[in-house]
């Protein structure tokens, strides 16, 4: 969770819940450096000295990224500085994965990501399909539209921004449903106690994290799994790659939340009047397209043509040919990012006034938590490999549970990934459970693939609780999502999610040759 999704938890949480949330801050600073103590001085036989030290720092670092007694990303730089301090390896070393090309390609989609922000291009977008003639004022095509749009948009900007944008749409959805309730019955209706609230702010925050899954930019986790993938394999999974089996999973995945929403919260009425009139005035607010907005989409165009173009020269060319690796020299994924965020630096929103569409103050103002907390968590990475520390735990793992098949393992990572998502970052989630996964898989002879995908996409649900992602924090600040109905949902589609996702990728991965 990023640190704004803390922030909107603190504002939310009842008093209760906000000792709790000191006592497990206070526990854990002292926790953490205690654990790392012990296992300092707990010999460990068949671990080398590196990997022992290294397994005392994880230790003190995954205890401070569950308890967060100071934000997640300084939490990471704390196992940086302490694997340099105990001599894990050399600073060089460490420091070499910040340096990685899909550092750059977030970096790159941060800031194409923030002009359209900027600019309401992702409101525009997103008004306009709520406008489409097919919803009208029908609430289950309402909810299933709105949920459709929040995870489309996802898949190209973080989580936590686009539930924010749909959040304030949702509540004017359900304030109109209230009304128009009000006005049949003669009583006074809060809008709080809608059923359909619920569903509505749930699908924001579900379909928001949801759809991150669906291109390799859409969440951290992903570009986290495909790095360690092709950094400890040596096998390049392609943006269309990706799309070509996440997407349809995505699909799957949409119409199983849609049906959890609407059957866990059935709406109060069928048709919510109005409606139509809401999203056309909003609308209208944007007024006509302006500079910034069509620059900012240029930009994003020119990021995205260029991320799926190796899969079509691929698909004429074939996927070994020479056309294709010139251009993956050339053009890879990284410098599609950074060229669409390049152009809107150049692009004039008032040439007189020499004002471009994004600058540079806009543009730092990106999550550079995550960009640290990504760095850090491919370093750890690579030392847990590099030390055989992640194969000494992968083999505890296997002779624990028993599991030898790759889709038994690829079944219990998911699972782990989102156990582990619900009480910590989806990206920590993914910096602990993928390296470990591969070790296991090439120490036991078996394909990596489908456990590290599965892992990878696991380490995006966690849908139980307020604190499990930043989204959820934010919808459950409407006052229309009590903890229960919250906690009730999330257990559904964490189920439904995790069997979707080992079915999809056992059919899927063999396709395209993943697998």
């Amino acid at each position: 969770m990023t640190d704004s999704g803390k922030d909107a938890v603190n504002e939310v949480i009842s008093e209760k819940e906000e000792k709790f949330e000191k006592y497990r801050k206070s526990i854990g600073l002292f926790l953490g450096p205690a654990f790392f103590l012990i296992m300092i001085f707990v010999p460990v036989a068949e671990l080398n000295p590196k990997a022992h030290t290294l397994s005392a720092v994880m230790l003190w670092i995954i205890v401070w990224w569950i308890t967060e007694p100071i934000p997640i990303p300084a939490t990471a730089l704390v196992g940086i500085v302490l694997c340099s301090i105990t001599g894990v390896a050399d600073i060089k070393t460490i420091l070499q994965p910040f340096a990685d090309p899909l550092i750059f390609l977030f970096l790159g989609s941060f800031i194409l990501a923030k002009a359209m922000s900027i600019h309401n291009l992702d409101k525009r977008f997103s008004y306009s399909i709520m406008s489409l003639k097919w919803v009208k004022n029908s609430s289950a095509r309402i909810l299933f539209t709105f949920g459709a749009i929040a995870a489309f948009i996802s898949m190209w900007i973080s989580n936590t921004a686009t539930t924010a944008m749909m959040f304030p749409i949702g509540i004017g959805i359900v304030n109109s449903m209230a009304e128009i309730i009000s006005r049949n019955t003669g009583k006074p209706v809060d809008a709080r106690t809608l059923r359909f609230g619920t569903g509505m702010m749930l699908m924001a925050a579900y379909a928001s994290s949801a759809g991150g899954i669906g291109t390799p930019v859409g969440t951290p986790p992903n570009l986290i799994g495909i790095g360690l993938i092709e950094k400890f394999t040596g096998i390049k999974i392609s943006f269309v790659q990706w799309m070509s089996f996440s997407l349809p999973i995505l699909v799957v995945m949409y119409f199983a939340l849609f049906a959890i929403m609407y059957f866990l919260h059935k709406p109060e009425i069928n048709h919510i009047k109005g409606t139509g009139d809401f999203i056309k005035a909003e609308k209208a607010k944007l007024g006509k397209w302006t500079r910034g907005q069509k620059n900012s989409l240029i930009g994003f165009l020119i990021a995205v043509t260029l991320w799926i173009m190796p899969g079509f020269i691929g698909l004429i060319y074939g996927g070994n040919s020479a056309e294709l690796k010139a251009y993956n020299s050339f053009l890879p994924e990284t410098v599609g990012a950074l060229a669409g965020a390049m152009f809107l630096f150049l692009l004039p929103v008032n040439w007189k006034e020499k004002k471009f569409t994004i600058n540079w103050h806009d543009a730092v103002k990106i999550d550079w938590g995550t960009l640290l907390l990504f760095g850090s968590g491919l370093s750890l990475g690579t030392l847990m490999y590099d030390t055989k520390l992640a194969e000494f735990i992968g083999k505890w793992l296997i002779n624990f549970g028993n599991v030898e098949s790759v889709w038994g393992i690829t079944f219990a990572a998911i699972f782990i990934s989102i156990i582990v998502s619900e009480a910590t970052s989806n990206t920590a989630s993914a910096n602990m459970i993928v390296p470990v996964l591969i070790a296991i898989c090439l120490s036991a002879g078996i394909n990596p693939l489908p456990p590290a995908i599965g892992a990878t996409l696991g380490a995006s649900w966690g849908f139980m609780l307020p604190v499990s992602t930043a989204p959820n924090a934010i919808v459950y600040g409407s006052g229309m999502v009590p903890i229960t109905k919250m906690v009730r949902a999330g257990i559904f589609f964490d189920i439904a999610g995790g069997l979707i996702i080992w079915m999809g990728l056992r059919l899927l991965l063999p396709l395209v040759g993943l697998s």
